[in-house]
C-alpha cells in the first residue's frame, strides 16, 4: 500500500467533463469522481499534464495506455487531466490510440482545487502554466499520493512499482 502523504486534498465531488473511447464511439460525461472511484476495485490514479499532443505528455499518456490493464489489476483507475477541450481530447486519444479517459477541464476548476497551476518559467518569460503531477486516492476517496514536479518519463514504472503489493 502506498504510503500517506502530508497533503490533506480530498476527491472533490463536483462534476468534470470525462471523454473517453467505447466500442470506436466517444463519450462525454459530465460525472463527479466520487461517482468514478465507486466503479473501482482500490481506487483511482489522477494525473495532470500540460497540453495534448505534446511530447512529454503524449509519452506519459503512452506508458499510461500501455500498463492500463497492470494497473486495473491492482484495483486502480487512471484518469488525465488537462485544460484542453474535449475535441481535444477526442484528437489525442484517436491519433495516439489511448486506452485511459480524459477530462477537460477548460474552466479550470478542478486544476486550481489540486493547485497545479504555477508560475513557470517558459524561455524566459513567467507565465501560468499546469504542473505535472499525479494524485493517488484510495476507495473511500482519501489522498494516499501525491506528487507534483514529476517527469513524464518512466513516472508509469515508479508509480507501478510504489502500488505493486
Amino acid at each position: 500500500m502506498a504510503k500517506p502523504t502530508s497533503e490533506t486534498i480530498e476527491l472533490p465531488d463536483f462534476p468534470v467533463t470525462l471523454v473517453r473511447k467505447l466500442d470506436g464511439h466517444f463519450i462525454e460525461d459530465n460525472i463527479s469522481l466520487k461517482e468514478l472511484i465507486a466503479h473501482t476495485d482500490k481506487g483511482l490514479i489522477l494525473y495532470f499534464y500540460p497540453k495534448d499532443n505534446t511530447p512529454g505528455c503524449t509519452l506519459q499518456a503512452t506508458e499510461f495506455t500501455t500498463y492500463v490493464s497492470t494497473f486495473e489489476d491492482l484495483g486502480y483507475s487512471i484518469i488525465g487531466v488537462s485544460r484542453d477541450s474535449a475535441d481535444s481530447h477526442k484528437s489525442f486519444i484517436d491519433k495516439h490510440d489511448l486506452h485511459i479517459p480524459l477530462i477537460s477541464d477548460t474552466d479550470e476548476r478542478l486544476c486550481q482545487y489540486f493547485d497545479v497551476i504555477k508560475e513557470k518559467n517558459m524561455y524566459g518569460k513567467m507565465t501560468m502554466g499546469l504542473v505535472r503531477s499525479a494524485f493517488v486516492f484510495d476507495k473511500q476517496g482519501d489522498l494516499t499520493h501525491a506528487q507534483r514536479n514529476l517527469r513524464a518519463k518512466g513516472y508509469t514504472d515508479r508509480l507501478l512499482q510504489m502500488l505493486t503489493p
